[in-house]
């Protein structure tokens, strides 16, 4: 484990433009589980059905209903140190971007400045007719207040929280700069990402067409891993913590 610490700093230190690729598995230690894990994965709990968007259309309340306390359980989560090194990472100038899968936000709450939300986020919503935009503690509200599900004050149609659901469209602009992070990157950590999903499980491969390095921090082992430089299947936090640790012992 020591030696692959070391290697990772090297390869950071040695590195002129990273980036980092985070899944669900990099949350997980700040008590919000993944999705595919046995056993524990939030799609042996949760109907995946209703988080698609023909099912949104059908029965919006379904996604509500299923829905709200797993997003009451993000909206309250804390950034682990996991988050928290890439922050760090990033303000020693020694990662150019984080790439994330997630819509918990908390790699904003750690600190990171340059994050491409491919999967969208738990901030806003949109309403579906006229596109009036509201925070997501005013839906909340509304939730709260028996609407469900929440509506438009102007249009009163139905209110969407801007996330990626089934069958969505990724984000054109942010999936955008993902790509091009990915083909300019000379190093790309993945951190807490099965890498089964795409298309952000095909950044990886842009990456090593270009040249690129990849190292690959995960609980289970991915498809990627063979080809990555250095594979870690342990805990994120404490291999986060030695990362940092290894870093300041040579800065």
């Amino acid at each position: 484990m020591e030696e692959k610490i070391r290697r990772i700093v090297d390869l950071i230190l040695g590195s002129k433009y990273t980036v980092a690729l985070t899944g669900a598995g990099i949350s997980t230690e700040s008590g919000i589980p993944d999705f595919r894990t046995p056993g524990e994965g939030l799609w042996e709990k949760l109907p995946a059905a209703s988080f698609s968007t023909w099912a949104f259309k059908i029965n919006p309340k379904g996604l509500y209903k299923h829905g709200m306390v797993m997003f009451g359980k993000l909206l309250a989560a804390k950034p682990n140190p996991a988050h928290k090194m890439l922050a760090i990472l990033e303000e020693k100038g020694l990662l150019k971007a984080v790439i994330t899968q997630n819509i918990d936000g908390l790699h904003h709450k750690a600190g990171s400045k340059k994050v491409f939300e491919i999967h969208g986020h738990l901030r806003t919503g949109t309403c579906m007719k006229c596109g009036k935009k509201y925070r997501m503690d005013e839906i909340m509200k509304k939730l709260e207040e028996g609407g469900l599900p929440p509506r438009c004050d102007d249009c009163k149609k139905v209110i969407k929280p801007d996330v990626v659901l089934f069958g969505d469209s990724l984000p054109p602009e942010e999936y955008g700069k993902s790509w091009d992070a990915a083909k300019r990157c000379d190093l790309m950590l993945v951190l807490g990402s099965s890498l089964v999903v795409a298309p952000a499980s095909g950044l990886p491969a842009v990456a090593l067409e270009n040249g690129a390095k990849l190292v690959i921090m995960n609980k289970m082992a991915t498809g990627y891993d063979r080809e990555a430089e250095v594979v870690i299947h342990e805990p994120l936090g404490k291999t986060a913590e030695a990362i940092l640790k290894e870093l300041e012992s040579r800065t």
